[in-house]
This record gives C-alpha cells, sequence and structure tokens, in this order.
C-alpha cells in the first residue's frame, strides 16, 4: 500500500511541472510511448552529465548517510545522466562536461516509477519534491571526474 501511495504522489509532483498535469499522467499510464515532455525551470532544473559519469555519482549519491537523493534520470540512448536540482541552478551550471536545462528547455521523462529501458530513473522522485543539493553534486561530479572542488558556478 505505501508503495502504490509513493508512486502516486511521485507521479503528482512530476507532473505538476507539465502544463497539463491529468494528460502528462494519462499519457505514462495509457499512452504509446509513456513518456513526457516537461518543461525545466518551473519546478526543478536538470544537471547533465554522461552515463559513465552519472551512474557512479548516482550509486555515491544514494549512499551517502543523512542525505536523501533527488531524482536521477537516465538516457541511455544519448548516453547521458540528468540530475534534478533546484530551479535557477542551471543559470550558474557552469563546467567542462555539464549541460544544464532550466527555464525554456523541456526534457522527456518516463512515469516515475520506470525503472528500466533506454529511458529510466536510477533514483526516482519521491514524491515530497526532494531535489540533489547543488553543492553535494558539484562536489561528488567534480572528485568522481578527478578535477578540483568548486561549486557548479565554476
Amino acid at each position: 500500500m505505501a508503495l502504490m501511495w509513493m508512486q502516486s504522489s511521485a507521479s503528482e509532483w512530476l507532473a505538476a511541472a507539465s502544463e497539463d498535469p491529468r494528460a502528462c499522467k494519462r499519457e505514462w499510464r495509457f499512452g504509446l510511448t509513456g513518456i513526457a515532455l516537461l518543461p525545466a525551470g518551473r519546478l526543478w532544473d536538470v544537471v547533465i552529465v554522461a552515463e559513465e559519469l552519472g551512474r557512479g555519482v548516482a550509486d555515491v549519491l544514494e549512499d551517502l548517510p543523512l542525505l536523501r537523493p533527488g531524482p536521477v534520470l537516465c538516457d541511455a540512448r544519448r548516453s547521458q545522466v540528468g540530475f534534478f536540482v533546484p530551479p535557477g541552478t542551471a543559470s550558474r551550471c557552469l563546467g567542462p562536461g555539464l549541460r544544464c536545462a532550466g527555464e525554456g528547455a523541456w526534457i522527456t521523462a518516463p512515469a516515475p516509477h520506470h525503472r528500466w529501458g533506454s529511458l529510466r530513473w536510477l533514483i526516482s522522485p519521491d514524491g515530497a519534491g526532494t531535489l540533489n543539493q547543488p553543492d553535494v553534486l558539484a562536489l561528488t561530479l567534480k572528485r568522481a571526474a578527478g578535477r578540483p572542488e568548486r561549486g557548479l558556478g565554476g
């Protein structure tokens, strides 16, 4: 029962970014692709990195004590991983190998419980709106990539 509630609240939270949340949830449940197009910059921005680096960082974030990681989306077709961060993060997102989706950008997203296939969640949204902390993400990315430690801003 708790798992169904978590899936429902995660769907509600993620779909809230859509211009039409009901249509978004309908696509996830009954659509041909099960994928919705969502605007970044409303509830979250997305920091995008190469898949190999992103998978390793997602594993580290899941293992950190006392820290609930935010959603992490893997797009195996594009060999990239996206970390959901607070809105506004994309405007100061600089660094080698980083791309950021903020206001004016769109992402494709499967239903929050979708953890298989070429577009899937490595860490699903929790329904409470938990996002990855930019400073923690920046430090983890830079350590994993073997670069000096500075924030997402450079």
